[in-house]
């Protein structure tokens, strides 16, 4: 069973909202100017007993920091050599009210736009910190706080800072405790469903499925709270495998049976009032788009394959709740699809490339990402990322990679928006296995976040999480 273990975290606001209703980062406008930031090392006030310790937890909390507001692409960051004062003898505060106070003058000198000072100290296995950021041009605080939690939630705490810091800049909410879920051969040959923070470090990930089978193809409830998947499981009475639609729920660890029809049962996705999920329905080369009622437990219909060898697949729904997306062959080759969420209005969206998939809606209902190829495999074509308005229009490519120590062009495939809409998770094979990587909406700031010999597949970013 998962807790999200962040929900544990206790936040004192010893200066709370003090610039209430202030907006000190636009990022509405076209172009978002990067902001200058100073982030120096943490000081440590606590009992030096905790020695190694003590040093590595700062080092920690600095590293996810720096790391989430990299990510961010608000800001870029005060090089510690230009530092006019030595952050390690001066206080958290400013001077004249502070004893041994920092000097805001030193930080307008090099032009910086916003200063954190972080102290923290450990004790008994929980750590405290004190967080303070501030405006230099203006000499204000933005905001300070005190976070509390146990020793071992230390990357959820800093996360938290990194989300509350974005919230008090922009006015818009952090990704930071967000969670990305996946398929991967983590345990051995069998693919199983697991949950990792958004950044993918090794020790966020949490093993869901344990069916030593084949689990694939999660998607997240709209609340955080569930995730649907399909499981090749075992029918004793049939004995038979089929691949099955499950839920699982994180609070009690409880695996549900929601859709079982013989055939191929897969594409999970959920309607955004949580009750239902629509999936396809795969058998004797013929697929149609369906949905069950987590309530009533009926399924319905609501596109179907028109003759042999139509695949209708991947379903997304807007979050609005009126629109879906996905990919079909009923034109000849995959391509992109919307329909009205009764399965009428139907409209193709794509009409280039060969083979066109994985379509997801943006959070906002504006824009589809997709995984597009412009020619066939047979051909040396490969997939890229591609997103679109939802007529189709603007269509531009987000990836492109080479495979290392080769010629050939990488595939770069599965898409998944973050909550906010900034961003794009994909695989990508440019390492010869699939791995994670992130990616701006304009095609900017790509990055790898896992760093493995494994192979990951159908990364699905969560939805904002409670904290």
């Amino acid at each position: 069973m998962i807790k999200y273990v962040f929900l544990l975290i206790t936040i004192f606001f010893t200066s709370s909202f003090l610039n209430a209703g202030q907006i000190y980062i636009n990022v509405g406008s076209a172009h978002v100017k990067k902001s200058l930031l100073a982030l120096p090392a943490l000081n440590y006030y606590g009992s030096f007993s905790s020695g190694k310790r003590a040093v590595k937890t700062g080092q920690e909390i600095y590293k996810v920091i720096k790391n989430d507001l990299q990510v961010s692409s608000y800001f870029s960051f005060v090089d510690p050599a230009a530092f006019l004062e030595d952050t390690k003898l001066t206080g958290l505060k400013p001077k004249p009210g502070a004893p041994n106070g920092f000097d805001f003058n030193k930080w307008k000198v090099i032009e910086t736009d916003f200063l954190i000072r972080i102290g923290y100290k450990i004790n008994a296995g929980k750590i405290e910190m004190d967080a303070y950021v501030y405006y230099v041009p203006q000499a204000k605080t933005v905001f300070a706080r005190t976070y509390k939690a146990e020793l071992s939630m230390t990357r959820s705490l800093a996360h938290r800072f990194s989300n509350d810091l974005v919230v008090e800049l922009t006015g818009k909410k952090g990704i930071f405790n967000t969670k990305i879920a996946f398929t991967a051969n983590l345990h051995g040959k069998f693919k199983e469903i697991y949950v990792m923070d958004w950044d993918g470090h090794k020790s966020s990930i949490k093993r869901i499925t344990r069916s030593k089978n084949l689990s694939i193809s999660p998607d997240w409830s709209p609340d955080g709270k569930k995730l649907a998947f399909t499981n090749f499981a075992y029918h004793p009475k049939a004995r038979t495998r089929n691949a099955d639609l499950f839920l699982y729920t994180f609070a009690t660890g409880k695996m549900e049976l929601v859709a079982y029809k013989k055939g191929t049962n897969s594409g999970a996705t959920f309607h955004p009032n949580g009750r239902y999920v629509y999936y396809t329905h795969s058998r004797n080369a013929v697929s149609d788009i369906n949905r069950v009622d987590l309530v009533s437990e009926r399924i319905s219909s609501i596109i179907k394959g028109r003759k042999k060898w139509t695949l209708d697949l991947e379903p997304h729904i807007s979050a609005d709740g009126n629109q879906i997306v996905f990919s079909s062959t009923r034109s000849g080759r995959p391509m992109i699809y919307t329909m009205s969420i009764n399965g009428t209005s139907l409209k193709r969206r794509t009409f280039a490339g060969w083979y066109n998939s994985s379509p997801r809606f943006s959070p906002d209902g504006k824009k589809i990402v997709f995984a597009g190829q412009d020619r066939g495999a047979h051909k040396g074509g490969f997939f890229d990322i591609f997103i679109m308005n939802t007529d189709g229009t603007n269509m531009q490519r987000l990836t492109s990679a080479m495979k290392v120590n080769s010629s050939k062009n990488a595939n770069n495939e599965e898409p998944s928006f973050s909550p906010d809409g900034q961003k794009v998770i994909f695989t990508s094979d440019r390492t010869h296995r699939k791995q994670l990587y992130i990616v701006d909406i304009d095609g900017s700031n790509e990055r790898r976040i896992t760093f493995d010999r494994y192979n990951y597949e159908k990364p699905r970013w969560s939805p904002y999480l409670e904290q």
